[in-house]
């Protein structure tokens, strides 16, 4: 079975609305899109080509199709690193409302999501991956689906805008698998899904 993984990035208040361009998500009057292009040096980079390397299929929102598939298929080297696979490999996205999905090798998933994500799972040789997608990973995160989540936190604070961890969160424990930061700041972190938080309280034996 292939593995779940989630990469998103967030701001440092956890937005994650339209990190690439001032147009890609203006849902709510967000006008603020593109705030990851100041911090994308190679280290980013070369973090996102390796991502890629493990890539069985691809897992998308209908938001983050809709982008990718305006822009990627443009793109024809079929060496490139990131546009390569996403022109060559499966693409999968849940929706209700796309109606023609233009971009090859692309199937829209109409059924429950749980029992459509845990049969692609069951099929996906390599990783299964989510990128960006936000509404679609919390919903995946509810539901038990998500292995693991590369969270790319950038420095610096919008103050408004979609948040990836809202209220009304399913708890959730992670385990840290390791990580880095760039020499622009950008912590790069991966998890994995360790289950549900466990609680105590600190000095609870002095009282």
């Amino acid at each position: 079975m292939g593995k779940l993984v989630s990469t998103m990035f967030v701001t440092l208040d956890g937005v994650y609305q339209a990190p690439g361009g001032p147009r890609e998500d203006t849902r709510d009057g967000f006008e603020q899109g593109g705030w990851v292009v100041p911090y994308i040096d190679d280290a980013f980079g070369r973090f996102v080509d390796d991502v890629f390397q493990r890539v069985g299929a691809f897992l998308l929102g209908r938001r983050t199709y809709d982008i990718f598939a305006s822009y990627w298929p443009k793109v024809t080297d079929p060496d490139d690193p990131v546009a390569g696979p996403l022109n060559r490999l499966p693409k999968y996205v849940p929706s209700s409302t796309l109606t023609e999905a233009g971009w090859s090798g692309t199937t829209v998933l109409r059924g429950d999501l749980s029992k459509e994500v845990t049969a692609l799972k069951e099929r996906t040789d390599g990783e299964l991956q989510v990128h960006g997608s936000g509404a679609l990973v919390q919903s995946l995160l509810d539901l038990g689906l998500v292995d693991t989540v590369h969270l790319l936190t950038f420095p610096v604070v919008l103050g408004t805008g979609r948040r990836f961890f809202a209220d009304g969160a399913v708890p959730t424990a992670f385990r840290h698998t390791g990580g880095s930061v760039t020499a622009a700041g950008v912590s790069i972190q991966s998890y994995d899904v360790a289950g549900r938080p466990e609680y105590g309280s600190i000095g609870e034996e002095i009282l």
